[in-house]
């Protein structure tokens, strides 16, 4: 079952989902390399407790960080570690909280100084492809058309929509119907209705579309080992189109402010 939800809980969870935008903020400010994921880690989590929330990921299905870190060929679910960063690494960190009995979700993919253009035209496309998405949501269309438009923009650019893992319904569950690819058809799908609040998350790979799942037993990683890039805004569908409740515009800002990691010009 799809549940709908009112304009009351649309803006609890946007609260839920500004949380995790400021809390990816707070993490921006202080990566860079030599930086481990365990730190930033305990870092995430203490934002978000000193804002009287709960980390939306830590424990769920036993997961043990606050954060999903996935460098490189990463694509989702990296367990924090005391790995180092390096100085060419790019970092998908996906966040998640849990407010007001609700849950926000979003994600971003960093880029150390050392970053190639090559990868960084990756992480680019992967953005806009966020947006493309987004603006194929709307009330009276189908699921489809939202993976329909990530798919053919991000393939026109050579780059391949991982399959096995897709955005997906949120609100007082990190995850509820309906699921949400990154690829598929125009006009098939679940009828987009309005109040359907939905996290829509491209994972895009520079190589083949194949993935797999690591020793640790939760990163999914590249089957190539190339490199790989994810980002997430949670929105909700209303009559005059989507409403974007997370926003990366903070992101953005703290990237600007933190010369350790690489500026590049990202949508909101």
């Amino acid at each position: 079952m799809i549940h709908y939800k009112t304009d009351a809980q649309i803006e609890l969870i946007r609260e839920s989902c500004l949380l995790v935008s400021r809390t990816l903020a707070h993490v921006a400010s202080i990566l860079k390399p030599g930086t481990t994921g365990l730190h930033i880690d305990k870092e995430a989590e203490a934002f978000i407790r000193d804002h009287k929330a709960v980390p939306g990921f830590k424990g769920y299905n036993g997961f043990p960080g606050t954060l999903c870190i996935s460098p490189n060929s990463g694509v989702v679910h990296g367990i924090p570690t005391e790995r180092e960063f390096l100085e060419d690494d790019i970092v998908s960190i996906d966040c998640g909280s849990y407010l007001n009995e609700y849950f926000g979700d979003s994600a971003f993919t960093f880029a150390m100084p050392g970053v190639s253009d090559e990868v960084m035209e990756l992480l680019v496309t992967t953005n806009e492809s966020l947006y493309k998405g987004i603006e194929a949501a709307r009330v009276g269309g189908r699921i489809g058309d939202i993976g329909y438009a990530i798919q053919t923009y991000t393939q026109a650019k050579n780059y391949s929509v991982v399959r096995e893992l897709v955005g997906h319904g949120i609100g007082k569950n990190l995850h509820e119907k309906p699921e949400v690819p990154n690829y598929g058809m125009r006009g098939r799908g679940p009828k987009i209705k309005e109040g359907l609040v939905i996290a829509i998350e491209p994972m895009i790979n520079m190589g083949v579309k194949g993935v797999r799942q690591s020793k640790d037993g939760w990163t999914i990683e590249t089957k190539d080992d190339k490199p790989s890039a994810h980002y997430e805004h949670t929105i909700a569908l209303k009559k005059d189109g989507p409403d974007i409740l997370s926003d990366h515009s903070f992101v953005v800002e703290a990237i600007k402010n933190n010369p350790e990691i690489k500026n590049i010009s990202l949508k909101k």
